[in-house]
């Protein structure tokens, strides 16, 4: 379903601290809570008997709901198969945008450099064989959704079997109770490094030219003063080149507030930012896909209160997804900016790494 609608849904090591628990993410008035979760729903033959995980997670996000501590705004990623769509349905979403469909064309490449790139692609690696399926990317709301904007990437900035999914960018407006005015999530999965099954050199140009692309999109769709949150998988991993390019590009989408990278911010502000299920999200910073990068607007001001890894591994290191699911809780501060350091609720701010 392409439209918006309503429906009746640092560093540490995996083998410490692995909880049994399953947390909540305590919320109080004038708060977001944006999750943000690669379920890896890839349909068959990619993947199989994933439908039983699927409805666990589904399971989850509704009993998170009937105690009233589920996230406001969830962020999906490889949400592709019909289970996986059917997520936020489900748990009682009443607003869902989805990312670009198969269909939607990319820009063709115009550059020299893209255009020798785009010759060199492979039968092979899957790179000529079209787009078999969306982008993958949904994002559900409590709150009304106002505006919807999906762009896929360009058709040659793609790299190995990547190109068989629509990759791109899905913006939405939301409307957030009691602020004084709306919140812009911007939701991406970007090209995979291993995964890809090409060279290193082929996925980083097909990922900067992604970047390139999601940095135009965020610059030309967003005012300078509206409150953003950027979330998704953004397969930066521990390669330093990828996680500088990103990271370099990123502090370039707002020249009126700093972007931040939240669960860098809240891990290195420790006890001045709650956290729950610590070790899965040390987990998550260390494997360095999945992020939320935010900035404040001019009459709403968007202040880190607490990140809790709703989905993560249980007590026999098992996890739903391949993926953490981590959900951050920004406290809504209705006057203007009050930062450069406004980035955590109770002061102080971590710089892009």
């Amino acid at each position: 379903m392409r439209f918006l609608r309503r429906a009746s849904l640092a560093i540490g090591t995996l083998a410490i601290g692995l909880s049994a628990t399953e947390p909540a993410c305590a919320q109080g008035v004038s708060e977001l809570s944006v999750l943000t979760y690669n379920v890896e729903g890839l349909p068959w033959p990619v993947r199989t008997g994933r439908d039983a995980d699927l409805a666990r997670i589904t399971q989850r996000l509704q009993e998170l709901r009937h105690t009233g501590s589920q996230p406001h705004i969830i962020v999906l990623e490889e949400a592709f198969s019909d289970a996986a769509q059917a997520i936020p349905i489900k748990a009682g979403y009443r607003f869902i945008a989805d990312g670009p469909a198969a269909s939607d064309a990319g820009a063709p490449a115009t550059l020299p450099a893209d255009r020798a790139f785009l010759a060199q692609a492979s039968f092979l690696s899957g790179e000529t064989w079209g787009k078999w399926r969306g982008s993958g990317l949904r994002i559900a709301s409590d709150y009304p959704i106002l505006a919807v904007k999906r762009a896929a990437y360009p058709a040659y900035a793609c790299a190995g079997m990547d190109c068989l999914a629509n990759k791109g960018v899905l913006l939405v407006t939301v409307a957030v109770p009691g602020a004084a005015q709306p919140v812009v999530i911007v939701a991406t999965h970007l090209n995979s490094r291993r995964a890809a099954g090409v060279s290193f050199e082929r996925s980083f140009y097909a990922y900067r030219r992604q970047v390139d692309f999601l940095t135009d999109f965020v610059r030309n769709n967003v005012a300078s003063g509206m409150p953003l949150i950027v979330a998704g998988d953004f397969n930066a991993g521990q390669e330093p080149q990828r996680r500088a390019y990103l990271l370099r590009q990123a502090e370039t989408w707002r020249a009126t507030a700093p972007v931040q990278a939240a669960l860098d911010t809240c891990l290195e502000a420790r006890t001045r930012c709650a956290t729950q299920n610590g070790p899965d999200l040390l987990f998550s910073q260390q494997r360095g896909r999945d992020w939320q990068l935010f900035a404040s607007g001019q009459a709403v001001s968007l202040a880190l209160k607490s990140m809790c890894a709703l989905f993560g591994h249980d007590a026999q290191g098992r996890m739903l997804s391949d993926h953490v699911g981590y959900a951050a809780t920004y406290r809504i501060e209705g006057s203007r900016i009050q930062l450069a350091s406004a980035g955590l609720a109770d002061g102080g701010a971590a710089r892009l790494r």
